[in-house]
């Protein structure tokens, strides 16, 4: 089937690490000393989307930094997300579209990976969990929510 698809599963590596530079130390769940460090990665399923109000309350109300999919999520005072260009995977959905109505099968289109993402930053988030964002992520970021 063609498309474009998002292979989740790939990409949360990177969320991981831009996490650990943010949250030093850590790994999973851990506690360090009298301080639990848990972070929260939150992948794309639209049980998760479709809670997300939820999902990210219950993120604030245990000061856990979140990681997700949508930026949607940081709008609601997640900590970052680091989707997928919208504007590319649209551009892409056109590009198929366009291929097919001019006679190509679709069972002959491949099946594409974005290959440009965007990092969205809420550094009011940032703050409120005592949290420095490393100055090389602020520049890199396509957008920091204050």
């Amino acid at each position: 089937m063609p498309g474009v698809s998002f292979a989740f599963w790939e990409i949360t590596g990177k969320w991981f690490e831009l996490l650990k530079r943010i949250v030093p130390g850590v790994t999973r769940v851990a506690a360090l000393g009298n301080t639990l460090r848990a972070a929260l990665l939150v992948l794309p399923h639209p049980m998760f989307y479709a809670d997300r109000a939820h999902m990210e309350g219950l993120a604030t109300m245990n000061r856990w930094p979140g990681a997700y999919w949508g930026r949607e999520f940081v709008e609601l005072g997640g900590l970052f997300a680091h989707p997928p260009s919208p504007v590319e995977m649209a551009g892409h959905g056109a590009v198929y579209v366009d291929k097919i109505l001019k006679g190509a099968k679709p069972a002959d289109l491949p099946v594409e990976q974005p290959t440009k993402f965007e990092l969205v930053i809420n550094l009011k988030t940032a703050k409120t969990l005592g949290l420095t964002i490393p100055q090389s992520m602020l520049l890199r970021a396509d957008e920091v929510l204050q």
